[in-house]
């Protein structure tokens, strides 16, 4: 039996010392700006101030650590160190692959490189089953991650659909900052010694610990990472599709863990999960997109009524229960079928009575307004399909912005 109960203490007090590290703080940083930026899209959206932008950073802080005592009881469970991890090689190959593409900033891209790289040419010296054993932990996490917040403070957003025509969807972008207690290789032992004696069967990664890997001796080392989620809602809610999300991406981290597990044994294992680490990926991503495409866009105007796209918590609106998803049929009794009708509606009276469609409830309710400015009322409503302004599908870094740009003026 393993002995978590031993085990927990350090580990909570070891994630506890990373918490203190400055370069927690500064990843918090960094978070907080990511935040900023969308409370901006969002003011540039509605043409109000959201408010919260401290309550999304402690939200993500405090979802961070939760995620942070995962990842560190799982890397112990299976044995992932960071001795021989290739970690110093990891962030300068990620960021380099970034300038040719956002989404590979991933460690499933560098990772799966790095460990072919070693594979092939030999260099350089890193253990693969370690390496890609460190990137299924930090997928695995990040599933569990996206189940429980990834659809928390969704940036409302219009794009251009497959047919051509506006659609409203959220821009589903999270950040957490996550303090590790990670294990490393500190020495050797001929015979008993002091500390937590752990079962024969571990530890189930044993690539790169040598040949006497039983004898190791380990410790704890508190460590500061990031971990980020970015995804398109549009034929589903926000809800709906980072509980999709998570789940493919939790099947692919599981994959990826037992091919490392496995590399261990073989060198043609080694290579297939090596290869599997950014082609699965792209799979992953590649089903995500699909399963949007295969249904028709959720946010887009209604036979009868306006839909609202989003609505901003604190706001009129809000208090009067209106949510993403409901439809407005009427003002003070005037049915309202268009943006431009409800905010001539809307302007016309002094107090407002809306009637509108709940999607929560299935019912129609009728709900008295207060507010002193029409401006104020606080909601999106859905586009129209004919709207100029639209956010750009595209993750190219500046080097493939470069090469674009370079074979444009070549034709």
């Amino acid at each position: 039996m393993f002995p978590f109960i031993d085990i927990t203490p350090l580990l909570l007090q070891t994630v506890g010392a990373a918490l203190t590290d400055p370069l927690f703080l500064v990843v918090v940083a960094v978070v907080a700006l990511q935040y900023w930026r969308m409370g901006k899209v969002k003011e540039s959206f509605f043409g109000l101030k959201p408010r919260g932008l401290w309550r999304d950073v402690l939200l993500a802080a405090g979802f961070g650590l939760l995620g942070g005592v995962v990842a560190s009881c799982l890397m112990v469970l299976v044995g992932v160190t960071l001795s021989n991890s290739g970690l110093m090689y990891l962030w300068p190959l990620a960021i380099l692959l970034m300038l040719i593409d956002a989404r590979f900033l991933c460690f499933a891209y560098a990772g799966g490189i790095l460990a072919l790289s070693s594979l092939v040419l030999g260099w350089p010296q890193v253990s693969v089953p370690q390496v890609l054993g460190l990137v299924a932990v930090l997928h695995m996490v990040e599933a569990f991650l996206i189940l429980v917040s990834g659809h928390l403070g969704a940036v409302p957003t219009f794009i251009k659909s497959p047919g051509g025509k506006v659609v409203g969807g959220f821009a589903l972008q999270k950040f957490w900052p996550i303090p590790l207690a990670a294990l490393i290789v500190v020495g050797h032992t001929s015979g008993p010694a002091g500390g937590i004696s752990l079962p024969d069967w571990w530890p189930l990664i044993k690539g790169g610990l040598a040949d006497n890997a039983d004898n190791l001796l380990y410790t704890l080392m508190p460590v500061v990472a990031g971990l980020g989620y970015g995804d398109l809602a549009a034929a589903r809610t926000p809800e709906q599709k980072s509980r999709i999300s998570s789940i493919i991406l939790a099947v692919y981290s599981m994959i990826l863990l037992v091919l490392a597990v496995l590399a261990a044994q073989s060198r043609l294992l080694a290579v297939a999960a090596a290869i599997f680490s950014p082609l699965g990926h792209e799979l992953v991503i590649y089903l995500g997109k699909q399963l949007e495409l295969t249904r028709p866009p959720l946010y887009q105007p209604p036979v009868r009524g306006v839909k609202v796209l989003d609505v901003i918590p604190g706001y009129p609106a809000w208090q009067a229960g209106l949510r993403s998803g409901d439809i407005i049929l009427e003002v003070n009794g005037m049915q309202v079928s268009s943006r431009q009708g409800l905010e001539f509606a809307l302007g016309i009276y002094p107090q407002i009575q809306l009637t509108y469609w709940s999607a929560r409830e299935n019912n129609v309710i009728r709900e008295g307004i207060e507010f002193a400015d029409r401006h104020m009322l606080g909601i999106l409503p859905v586009p129209e399909g004919n709207e100029e302004n639209y956010m750009e599908l595209s993750t190219n870094g500046p080097i493939r912005r470069w090469f674009n740009n370079r074979l444009r003026k070549q034709r």
